[in-house]
């Protein structure tokens, strides 16, 4: 039992007891006479807890209250343990995107840190501890975040100026929007593009104008959305899937083997340690990328399109070296 799980039962005794004695507060506590003491000073000093010990019935029990803030447990939802994964899990919201729902999340970890600050762990040394580096991710305009996720929730058309990196254009669009989708450290919008009249993913990161307009959004079933962008690797899919088959070697397998690639992913190892993995496609770009990180660990052995590829991006890096 933790330090703030046993405020509570200290109060719920008193509460339900009326008149508690030392020697019930520690069977019931688990605790040495030392720690008892300890936590009885310290609900009175932290929380104003107008706990009084009655000598003539020798125990302890609720009297007026004292005056001063008046006495409330800090994080009745919540105890000790559930405090520091919650906040925990705001500092990796935070290092996610920061910025992007600063506003409405510090609030609530502010409240956090004065729950911590009666358990166990304090949330100086949470912040201090926990670190996370993205060297991947891109920064956005928090701002457009913002107005993404309103569309989202409120099922609103949007209206984007987006910047597409491979063409190097900027295009002007109507969407409706579908869902947000946080994928390898960026931001990126599912939605059903009004222009192309077909669904499309954006990058937060590129939108570089947002508006919410009047209209309702379109509404996709969750099962297109999945058939249409999450069929094949990576964010970018479609309906036009292909499988791919990678072999990696020994060496490589020892990490590969301990990744997900995709939900429907097929592997096998081999007598000699090589893994092999099959994962269903429907873009090559961002998978050849990956692949191209494993330099020679890995080969391509299907489709021949898509060894083709890999072969000729190798090569062309290779001509850059002379």
């Amino acid at each position: 039992m933790d330090r703030l799980e046993r405020f509570y039962k200290i109060d719920q005794l008193l509460k339900e007891r009326k008149l508690v004695s030392f020697a019930m507060f520690k069977s019931e506590l688990g605790m040495s006479p030392a720690s008892v003491k300890r936590d009885l000073a310290y609900m009175r000093d932290r929380f104003n807890a107008p706990i009084e010990y009655d000598r003539d019935a020798n125990g302890y029990r609720f009297g007026a209250p004292r005056t001063g803030p008046r006495y409330e447990l800090p994080g009745l939802w919540f105890n000790a343990s559930e405090v520091l994964a919650l906040l925990t899990t705001l500092r990796l919201l935070g290092d996610v995107q920061p910025g992007m729902l600063e506003s409405q999340v510090e609030p609530l970890r502010a409240r956090l840190r004065g729950i911590l600050g009666s358990g166990d762990h304090s949330w100086e040394e949470v912040e201090k501890r926990i670190r996370i580096f993205q060297p991947e991710r891109r920064a956005g305009d928090p701002q457009h975040f913002s107005v993404v996720a309103a569309a989202v929730l409120k099922r609103a058309k949007l209206w984007i100026r987006h910047y597409n990196r491979k063409n190097d254009q900027e295009t002007e669009r109507e969407v409706s929007p579908q869902r947000l989708v946080h994928y390898r450290d960026n931001w990126y919008l599912d939605a059903w593009c009004h222009l192309r009249k077909d669904l499309r993913s954006f990058a937060v990161d590129a939108i570089r104008e947002a508006k919410l307009t009047d209209g309702r959004a379109k509404e996709i079933p969750p099962t297109e959305l999945d058939e249409h962008l999450g069929a094949g690797y990576g964010i970018f899919a479609g309906r036009k899937v292909e499988w791919a088959t990678l072999r990696f070697t020994p060496a490589a397998a020892r990490w590969v083997s301990a990744q997900s690639w995709h939900p429907e992913q097929r592997v096998r190892v081999e007598k000699d340690g090589s893994y092999f993995l099959e994962l269903p496609f429907s873009e090559m770009p961002e998978l050849v990328m990956e692949i191209l990180k494993f330099g020679p660990d890995v080969q391509v052995m299907a489709p021949e399109s898509l060894r083709k590829r890999v072969s000729d991006a190798l090569r062309a890096a290779a001509e850059r070296y002379g």
